[in-house]
């Protein structure tokens, strides 16, 4: 029955991932050109290199969603063509059957009295022209006549279900082509981050590193005393203030995973980009969420800045293309870029959009 299904073609996926900084500036004398062209600009002071590197990153970050939308579409693409075609397989066995009978009863016939017109339409190798023989049921048996008249409806499913799964793989395509372009615009931008980061000295990267990826003292805190730690609890604290027992499962998972790489696709165990945190924070609590930002913020229902609590989906910038999961205290939890692991930061480094709680 499965045999004539080709072998399912791997998936797009992210790139490998780097987990620290430094190694995230690796190989920048040899990056690929971006935007047409393969030179860093020159004479940027450590300032003006910070405000571009950050607005590359948050560029990247919305192409990463759009990425991961169409990734999500693309998947459910595949699984709709797997099923038409699963269908299609079992409804040719079901006719095979089905002209198996016709023609048993159409041999004992032809020995008796000859083969019927109508029969030999049905057993017809061109269905095309079955289809067009109309009247050939009233000229057979009854019981001819419900056989044929079985092999002719199951010959125009079948023929339904491989459009159907002509219009999937047209789709398929079309997300594919998708996810090359995103993955294209996202590589771009992190090696034109990269190529400007080059530029500088050690120290001035260091500092540069801390201050895009929310360097402040918790920040820091966070991302020190996390490394290589897993399986981190969330203090009682933060867990007894969320509304409710599914949103503290989701921040007492965000919390174990502090100190994981970011990585753009990636939706844990080990690595994860922004949604991908969220999405795997709330799936350790039994909760499925949409991929991407801009559905995760229509997941639920919309509190105020003011009413937020632990385990409530915070949300920025005017696209709506960065999340992280808010622990209180006018912090969260994210997956900030490539320059830094999962951390605790102030929900104020960004511009606030808003906020969702599950329910």
């Amino acid at each position: 029955m499965a045999a004539h299904r080709k072998p399912r073609q791997r998936s797009l996926g992210g790139q490998t991932a780097r987990t620290a900084f430094t190694l995230a500036l690796a190989g920048a004398a040899t990056a690929t050109a971006f935007d047409g062209t393969g030179q860093a600009e020159p004479n940027l002071t450590p300032v003006q290199v910070k405000a571009k590197v950050a607005k590359l990153y948050q560029e990247a970050e919305e192409a990463t969603e759009k990425y991961n939308g169409a990734r999500e579409k693309a998947t459910a693409a595949e699984q709709r063509l797997e099923s038409l075609r699963d269908e299609a397989a079992r409804k040719e066995e079901k006719l095979n059957t089905a002209r198996e009978t016709l023609g048993s009863m159409a041999a004992a016939q032809y020995r008796s009295t000859g083969l019927d017109p109508a029969v030999q339409l049905a057993l017809s190798d061109d269905p095309d022209r079955y289809l067009d023989g109309a009247a050939f049921a009233e000229r057979a048996g009854d019981r001819q006549s419900a056989a044929v008249t079985r092999v002719r409806r199951q010959l125009r499913e079948i023929e339904q279900l491989r459009g159907a799964a002509r219009v999937e793989l047209t789709s398929l395509k079309t997300r594919q082509a998708e996810l090359k372009t995103h993955k294209k615009t996202i590589t771009g931008k992190l090696d034109a981050a990269r190529r400007l980061l080059s530029q500088l000295t050690a120290a001035d990267r260091s500092r540069i590193g801390e201050e895009t990826s929310g360097g402040t003292a918790s920040g820091r805190a966070s991302r020190s005393s996390a490394d290589g730690r897993d399986g981190l609890q969330a203090p009682g604290t933060t867990t007894d203030r969320a509304p409710n027992s599914r949103a503290a499962d989701a921040v007492s998972y965000a919390y174990s995973k502090l100190g994981s790489p970011y990585v753009w696709g990636a939706t844990g165990p080990n690595a994860f980009d922004c949604s991908g945190l969220v999405l795997a924070s709330y799936r350790s609590a039994g909760v499925s969420l949409p991929r991407t930002t801009y559905a995760q913020i229509g997941a639920g229902q919309r509190v105020s800045r003011s009413e937020l609590l632990p385990g409530d989906m915070v949300f920025f910038y005017s696209g709506i293309t960065h999340v992280g999961l808010y622990i209180g205290d006018g912090q969260m939890i994210h997956a900030p870029n490539p320059s830094a692991p999962v951390r605790v930061a102030p929900i104020d480094e960004m511009p606030f959009a808003g906020a969702t709680r599950v329910v």
